[in-house]
């Protein structure tokens, strides 16, 4: 457990509690100064995990926009951006999609044992698969990602499906939930979590640690493990390597 990757989970969603709305085209629920916050906390950590529902709804680069924020990670001896993570049962993921076709970094799909041949083949040299046995879970994923693939600091960006299965298997130590001004009130759109029992009830509440207005949203972080600020940074440890 020790060796366990710290994880950071992350969303926006509406007043209403969606992720986004029922549209073809994704609802961007932050604003451009959150989105700046994001990707500095993505700068800071050694891999990013999404969905393979989020890749093939949302097709996300997940890549460390800032210029000034690459270079440092390349100057600590670290790729430009994190490492990409997803996880998939079915196996159906498009090799065309952003997640594996740009930026210069290691790309991990856990997947069933059953799946790994077919899936391997489809997605080639672009990204590693690992077959979990009978089923995927974020513990195996989180223990081969510490264990074997050298991940200290992982962030989730969902989707729900993905922080359902983080916060109901208390696999999380913090959580950045930004709240953004506006109602979707769509019963088919996804939801931050699904129905679940989680660890958080009314005999047990999270731990708020943190509030910020950043324009026109808030951003509420929350302590969910013991760990909570106890991990530095990746780039900051190799930083700190190099001024010795």
């Amino acid at each position: 457990m020790s060796q366990r990757p710290y994880v950071t989970l992350s969303c926006a969603m509406s007043i209403d509690g969606y992720l986004d709305d029922a549209e073809p085209q994704r609802l961007v629920l932050s604003n451009a100064a959150d989105l700046d916050r994001v990707d500095g906390v993505r700068s800071e950590n050694d891999a990013i995990m999404v969905g393979a529902s989020t890749i093939r709804r949302d097709d996300p680069r997940l890549l460390v926009k800032s210029a000034d924020r690459r270079a440092r990670r390349l100057a600590a001896g670290l790729t430009a951006s994190p490492a990409k993570v997803t996880a998939t049962s079915s196996g159906e993921l498009p090799a065309e999609s952003e997640f594996f076709a740009t930026g210069e970094v290691p790309r991990f799909v856990y997947t069933p044992q059953s799946k790994v041949r077919r899936l391997q083949s489809r997605l080639g040299d672009s990204a590693l698969v690992v077959g979990l046995g009978d089923r995927v879970t974020m513990g195996g994923v989180l223990d081969d990602l510490g264990t074997q693939r050298g991940v200290g600091r992982l962030m989730v960006e969902g989707g729900g499906t993905l922080l359902t299965q983080f916060l109901a298997e208390n696999l999380a130590d913090e959580l950045h939930l930004v709240i953004a001004p506006l109602f979707v009130g769509m019963p088919r759109a996804p939801r931050v979590v699904a129905p679940a029992s989680f660890p958080w009830t009314a005999a047990r509440r999270a731990e708020l640690v943190a509030t910020q207005q950043i324009g026109d949203v808030v951003l509420l972080r929350y302590a969910l493990s013991p760990r909570f600020g106890t991990v530095p940074s990746t780039a900051w440890v190799a930083q700190q390597g190099e001024s010795r």
